[in-house]
Order: structure tokens, then C-alpha cells, then sequence
């Protein structure tokens, strides 16, 4: 039983990462190499981004009752399998506009039949008393896989480059990162097969509804659901915000390509420790207010990156500020879901109701490529980061303050609650 479990967690974990990795590893953690090998700006970048923000938007949407309507383990495995095969099409470093639409291909298969099933597999692999360790081992456990295919994909790009920054040509940048989207895009798929064979199906949290939209009116009706999106939508700003940290260190913090793909990398080993903490506070006291705490530590953070410059006294203050913006990110993702468990939400209208929560809460993938892109190239080099982290800055600032609308709205009178009753079953 316990090695069951085991397995079935850590299946949910390698197929929650590896279904994001070539849309995200690629350029998370090799940005620079990726913005000379397809020789595109950060404004095109973030406009490919776009493009995967609003196909997944409605992706998840559309595709997130379907979660309570049929199986995980086949919903995730055929997402997998079509998003490798992608994979196989990057590795050919087609043009801007067919970037674009691979994309939006991928924003399909990530978003539509395998996000609501895989947070529905959790919720039930977590059961009624340990839904922030649940989550927070899931997005812990996303994070050391990150951190270490991400540093063998490092070592790939270091059999190509030179670590002489001036001795790197277009042809090694492509051949290494055309080697590391064919590695990610086997992992890819092998993690279908760990699906398939280590996920169960447990008919008993499927719902009876024929329509797979049945719940969504009911969930939309929740004002909780609406705050819930809020807090999302903030905290996942804070994520989109650690894909420009490899860029960051080559032209802020003067590192190679190689030292900076390992700086993002190492940001990846804070995940596990922060969403097991996270997971564990979130169990012991609240979910809401760890969130809460989380979002002032951002405000802080950012705010010194948003100020200091790499001289002999602030780069310490700045590598402390980048550490904690990764742990406190991370804590974010780690127990966010967790919130579906503290305002009373019935498993069978989990998928429904991640379909609600993640078509508003992941809007940052529409717009957030596209805004911190423009502010890179409206001013190059330190002053256009400084604007980026200030720009975070604002962003973390609302968190506080949805986070605290939430808190208030859980806190309703448990008669004001009791209306609700149809919802509740």
C-alpha cells in the first residue's frame, strides 16, 4: 500500500513537470542561448508565450470538467504523448510564426485534458486531512525533477559551448539546444508509459453527469472561487517571473550562458524544501494566511532587486532577495491548490472548479510574456530589469491584498455559509 502510494506520487510528479518542459525548461533555463539560436527578441518570445496563454486559458476552461468526467490516467498520458511529439517539431528551429503556433499547440495539450485530471489525481491521493502536504510534495517533487533533468540538459549545452563567451558561434547554440529538445522530448513521452501503468482509475470520484459542464454554474456562483483565481493570477506572475532570471544573470550579473543556465537551474533545488514547508504550515495553521505571508515576503524581495545593482555591497542583498523570491514562489504554487480543500469545495466539482480557478487564474501566460518582454527591450540591459522587478513589485502588492479579500470571504457567518447548500450536496 505504502509503496503503491509512493509510486502513484511520484508518477503525478514526473508527468506534472516533464509536460512542461519544452515549453518552459527550454527557455526558463536556457533563454539566452534560446533567443540567439532562434535568433528572436525577448518581445517575440513573450508574444509566443501569448499564444499558448490564450489557447490554455480556454484549454482549461473547455477541457477542466472533463476531469470529473473521465479518467486521469488516460487524460494524462495522451497529453503527454502529443506534447513530445511537438517537441520533435521545435527540434527542426522552425520560424517566429510557426513557433507561435506550436505554442498554441502546446498551450492545447498541456492545458486541456491533463491539468484538471492531474490536480484531481492529487486531491485524491492527499484525501481530506493532508491536502497542503499533498500539493505541496506534488509542486516540491515538480521542482527536483526540474532542478535535476534541467542540470543534465545543462551538461548537454556544455558539450556544445565553449566556455569562452566569444568563441560561441550560432552552430554550436543550435546544436546543443536542438540536442536538448530531443532529450526533453523523450522524457516526455516515457512519462505516458509511468502514467498509464502506475496511475489507477477511482470511479468513485467520477461524477454521474452525462454533460462534463454540468458543475461549472455552480462553481462560478461561488465568490470564493472568484478570490481564489485572484490569488492565482498574482502568484503566477511570480512564477512567469523566474524565466527571465537566466537573463538576468548574463546581463546584469555578467555571467556566461552556462553559469547563468546553472543559476536558474540551481533556483529549482529551493522548490521541494519551500512547497514541503509550505505544505506542512498550510496543514498545521492556514492555507490563506501562509499565502498571505508569501506574498509580503515578494513585496520585499522584489522590491530590493528592483533597486540594487551589482557593486561589491548589494550583490550579496541581491543574491539573498533572488533566493527569496524562489522560495517564496515556489511555498506559492506548493499550496495554492490546497485552498480548494479550506473553502469547502466538493471533489466531485474539482475539475469544474479548476477549470474556473486556472481560465482566470493563468491569464499571466496571455499577457505577462508580452508586458515584461517590452519592458526588457524598452531599456536593455540593468535599467530594463529594474523596471521588470518593479513592475513584480506591484504585482505582489495586489496578492496581499486579494489574498486578505479571500481570507474574509472564508470567514462568513456559517449561516451566510449555509445558503449555499445546493453547492454543497
Amino acid at each position: 500500500m505504502i509503496v503503491a502510494r509512493f509510486l502513484r506520487i511520484t508518477a503525478l510528479i514526473l508527468a506534472g513537470e516533464m509536460i512542461f518542459a519544452l515549453p518552459f525548461h527550454t527557455q526558463r533555463f536556457f533563454r539566452p542561448t534560446m533567443l540567439e539560436a532562434f535568433d528572436i527578441s525577448n518581445t517575440q518570445l513573450g508574444d509566443m508565450f501569448a499564444a499558448y496563454g490564450v489557447v490554455a486559458m480556454f484549454s482549461y476552461f473547455i477541457g477542466g470538467p472533463f476531469a470529473d468526467r473521465y479518467s486521469a490516467r488516460s487524460l494524462m498520458a495522451v497529453s503527454l504523448v502529443l506534447t513530445a511529439l511537438g517537441g520533435l517539431y521545435m527540434a527542426t528551429f522552425p520560424g517566429v510564426w510557426e513557433m507561435s503556433a506550436l505554442y498554441g499547440f502546446w498551450g492545447l495539450t498541456t492545458a486541456f485534458l491533463f491539468w484538471a485530471a492531474l490536480i484531481k489525481a492529487t486531491r485524491d491521493w492527499g484525501g481530506a486531512a493532508s491536502q497542503g502536504i499533498a500539493f505541496g510534495i506534488l509542486d516540491g517533487g515538480r521542482g527536483l525533477a526540474a532542478a535535476v533533468f534541467g542540470a543534465i540538459a545543462v551538461g548537454i549545452l556544455a558539450l556544445y559551448l565553449p566556455t569562452e563567451t566569444a568563441l560561441v558561434t550560432d552552430l554550436d547554440r543550435r546544436d546543443g539546444l536542438r540536442n536538448i529538445i530531443l532529450y526533453y522530448s523523450l522524457i516526455t513521452l516515457f512519462c505516458a508509459g509511468i502514467v498509464w501503468f502506475l496511475v489507477p482509475h477511482h470511479r468513485e470520484t467520477v461524477s454521474e453527469h452525462h454533460n462534463p459542464f454540468a458543475g461549472v454554474p455552480e462553481v462560478m456562483r461561488r465568490p470564493l472561487i472568484w478570490a481564489q483565481a485572484g490569488v492565482i493570477i498574482c502568484a503566477y506572475c511570480g512564477y512567469k517571473g523566474l524565466d527571465n532570471y537566466s537573463l538576468y544573470a548574463v546581463q546584469v550579473l555578467n555571467m556566461n550562458e552556462i553559469d547563468a543556465a546553472m543559476f536558474a537551474t540551481y533556483g529549482a533545488y529551493v522548490r521541494p524544501v519551500a512547497c514541503v514547508i509550505a505544505g506542512l504550515i498550510a496543514d498545521r495553521f492556514d492555507s490563506a494566511r501562509s499565502i498571505c505571508v508569501m506574498f509580503v515576503m515578494l513585496v520585499a524581495s522584489y522590491g530590493v532587486l528592483a533597486v540594487a545593482t551589482p557593486d561589491a555591497t548589494a550583490l550579496t542583498l541581491i543574491y539573498a532577495s533572488v533566493f527569496v523570491t524562489f522560495f517564496a514562489v515556489f511555498a506559492l504554487r506548493g499550496i495554492y491548490y490546497a485552498l480548494l480543500e479550506e473553502t469547502r469545495t466538493p471533489k466531485h466539482l474539482t475539475g469544474a472548479s479548476v477549470a474556473v480557478i486556472a481560465f482566470i487564474g493563468y491569464t499571466p501566460e496571455v499577457f505577462f510574456g508580452p508586458v515584461t518582454g517590452r519592458i526588457l527591450d524598452a531599456n536593455p540591459g540593468v535599467p530594463g530589469h529594474l523596471n521588470y522587478f518593479a513592475f513584480l513589485v506591484a504585482v505582489s502588492v495586489v496578492g496581499v491584498l486579494v489574498t486578505l479579500l479571500l481570507i474574509r470571504l472564508n470567514k462568513r457567518p456559517r449561516a451566510e455559509a449555509q445558503t449555499d447548500g445546493a453547492f454543497y450536496g
